[in-house]
This record gives C-alpha cells, sequence and structure tokens, in this order.
C-alpha cells in the first residue's frame, strides 16, 4: 500500500487542478485567462512563502536558484504558451496536444538523457491516457487545426515535463513545500506584468475573492505540494501520465455540476483515462530500471 500513495498524491494533485475550469466559471467573463494564473501563482506561492520564511524553512544563502529558476521559468512560460494556444486553435486541439504530449516528451527525456528505460506499465497506461484524451476532446463537429497553435501547444506540453524533470532534482536538495514556495512566488514575479497589461479589477471584487483564494491555495499551494510530494517517489514519467487525471476530473465536473452533456464517444475516452491511470497506479509502481 505504501507504494501506491505517492501514485494517490500525483493523482490527487491532478483532480484538484481539474476543478479549475469549473472554478473559473463563477469569474467575471472578461477575467483574462492569463490574469487568472498571475493571480493564482501570486496567492499560492506568496502566502507560502510568508509562511516559510517565518518558520525558517527557507536558506536564501544556500538554496539552489539555478534549478528554482528553471522550475519557475517552465510555469511562467506554461501559463501563456497553453492559453494562447487555445485561443489559436481551439480548446479541444489545445488541450490534447499539449496534455498528450507531456507524458510522452517526459518518457523520452527520461529515456534518451537520463538513461531510464520507461516500464511496460507507463507505456500500456500513457497510450491508453491518450487515446482517452483525444476521443474526449476532439469529439466536436468544428475543430480548428492551427500549425502555430499546435507548435505552442506541444512547447506547453514539453515546458510542462522539463518542469516535472527539473521538480525531481530540485526535490533532492530541498523540501517539497518550501520548493513551492519558491518556485511559484518567482514565476508570480515572472507572470505579474499581465496583471497590468490586462484589467484585473475583477481580482479584488468581493464576489470573487473567495474564488480566487480557492484557485490560488487549493489549485495552486495544494495541489502542487501533492505533485512534488509524490513525485519524489514517483518516476517523472509516470507523474506526468497521472496528471491527465486533470482533463479527466474537469470532464466529469462538466457534466454533474456546470450541466455539460457528453457524447458515448467521450465517454469511451473517460473510460480509456481511468483505465491507464489504474494501470499505471497499480502495476506500475516499480521505477523504471536504468539502462546499463
Amino acid at each position: 500500500m505504501k507504494t501506491v500513495i505517492p501514485y494517490l498524491l500525483v493523482l490527487l494533485a491532478a483532480v484538484l487542478w481539474g476543478t479549475t475550469g469549473t472554478a473559473q466559471t463563477y469569474l467575471p467573463q472578461n477575467a483574462q485567462p492569463l490574469t487568472i494564473g498571475a493571480s493564482r501563482l501570486a496567492i499560492g506561492g506568496f502566502s507560502l512563502l510568508l509562511i516559510m520564511i517565518v518558520m525558517k524553512k527557507i536558506n536564501f544563502k544556500t538554496w539552489p536558484w539555478l534549478i528554482t529558476l528553471i522550475c519557475a521559468l517552465c510555469m511562467a512560460l506554461f501559463q501563456p504558451l497553453f492559453f494562447t494556444s487555445v485561443r489559436v486553435t481551439g480548446i479541444a486541439i489545445g488541450t490534447v496536444v499539449a496534455i498528450g504530449s507531456a507524458p510522452i516528451f517526459s518518457g523520452l527525456i527520461e529515456w534518451l538523457f537520463l538513461k531510464m528505460k520507461p516500464s511496460r506499465a507507463w507505456v500500456l497506461a500513457t497510450t491508453l491516457s491518450v487515446i482517452g484524451c483525444s476521443l474526449l476532446f476532439l469529439n466536436k463537429d468544428a475543430l480548428t487545426v492551427n500549425p502555430l497553435g499546435v507548435t505552442l501547444s506541444l512547447i506547453a506540453g514539453f515546458v510542462f515535463a522539463i518542469y516535472t524533470i527539473v521538480s525531481k532534482e530540485l526535490l533532492s536538495k530541498v523540501e517539497a513545500i518550501p520548493a513551492v514556495a519558491m518556485t511559484f512566488s518567482l514565476s508570480a514575479l515572472m507572470l505579474m506584468p499581465f496583471l497590468f497589461i490586462f484589467d484585473s479589477s475583477w481580482v479584488s471584487e468581493p464576489s470573487n475573492i473567495w474564488t480566487i483564494l480557492y484557485l490560488g491555495f487549493m489549485t495552486t499551494s495544494v495541489a502542487y505540494i501533492l505533485y512534488l510530494l509524490g513525485l519524489q517517489k514517483v518516476p517523472s514519467s509516470s507523474a506526468v501520465t497521472l496528471s491527465l487525471g486533470e482533463p479527466l476530473t474537469a470532464a466529469v465536473l462538466s457534466v454533474f455540476i456546470v450541466g455539460e452533456v457528453l457524447s458515448p464517444v467521450s465517454w469511451v475516452g473517460v473510460l480509456l483515462m481511468l483505465g491507464g491511470i489504474i494501470v499505471l497506479t497499480f502495476s506500475g509502481r516499480k521505477r523504471a530500471k536504468y539502462i546499463r
């Protein structure tokens, strides 16, 4: 059971990420996705950073700045890359390409550069999950395949894979909670200009405070703490595959809370994604073996 817990922590993080879209439906329609992203990173990062400083959990002199900056840059880049790709080529294509390519990139990077051979369970789980994600989102009447949008989505997937792999290295040097605090505080600083470029007055409106606090604390701070805690014992490629639980959660919530209707093909996609997650969680518990 202990070997399953880290996988469940990563999956729980993905579930929390999956509530982001539903939570955003309670925000004004004029709220720009980039300002939402910057706000949630700022709330989640800065609040944790303050707590960690008060608890004296962060030593700025000995902190691994280079690795942290790489993680922060990846998170900061992912936000505009993903949201821009969605605007250019549509939600369906943008989501499938970005989220579906991330575990593939992660597995290839581990195999080619870290000399870690992907397990059969990972290959099966990733295949099921990516096919399921495609069936879930691509089952639409009108789809726009824009080369620029697809390229941005691929870069977003690659950036998230890099974030996961580099974060694993960061966790070998510092604890998970301080790592999240520092990474997202730096990411928030990088995205701060978007709060001035776009209208962000909605953030301070009383009707939006609880939603943005939920996005900042639960879908950012708590979610990424769980993700990094699980990442300590889970191969990076497996963690990224489990992150496909995010669109799975979003789809289920869209049906039971928002009131959307999924087609039979989309439900097949949901079942395939669920199957991939189950396979990886209970059959892929062993770390990938190093190639000798």
